[in-house]
């Protein structure tokens, strides 16, 4: 009995049809759709009466401007080639300045992340320009001291060589 398959369940769920619906009492569509129909059928209508008012007046206008157009070709069509070619320069310049910029900012993270961030040797840099403006300025003056008591030596001596 074990090795006998065992039979599969299956599962049925009623369908509802329009006899279902009339039976429970309804038999059309409800307030809210025929609203909705009443609503949006000349809604629909209107927009396309106007799409194709819109269709007509185009095609009227286009075969009015035409002639036009073929008449003022020599004017128009070199306006519109400069016009395109001055803004496709335009947004020629554009992008190329925006990679010239992406590319500089891909170069520095690139070297920063090779070179690490480094605050001690930044530190140590800080530290060895304070001293050596420290010994610059030390140097200055003791230079400054000296040039000052040379010519304080040389106004004596000049002084004493007038008095003999």
């Amino acid at each position: 009995m074990a090795d006998r398959p065992q039979p599969h369940q299956i599962q049925v769920h009623p369908q509802r049809r329009y006899d279902d619906v009339g039976a429970k009492g309804r038999t059309g569509p409800s307030t809210s759709t025929i609203l909705a129909i009443i609503t949006l059928v000349p809604l629909g209508g209107s927009l396309l009466g106007l799409a194709g008012l819109t269709l007509a007046v185009t095609l009227v206008g286009l075969a009015v401007a035409t002639p036009v157009f073929v008449i003022f070709s020599p004017v128009l069509v070199p306006a519109i080639l400069t016009i395109g070619l001055a803004v496709l320069a335009f947004l020629t310049s554009g992008a190329f300045g925006l990679t010239a910029l992406s590319s500089l900012t891909w170069a520095f993270n690139y070297v920063r992340r090779a070179m690490g961030f480094m605050p001690d040797q930044i530190d140590q840099a800080k530290r060895r320009m304070q001293d050596m403006a420290g010994y610059v300025g030390q140097k200055t003056k003791d230079l400054g001291q000296e040039i000052q008591s040379r010519t304080t030596t040389t106004t004596a001596a000049q002084e004493q060589g007038r008095r003999t």
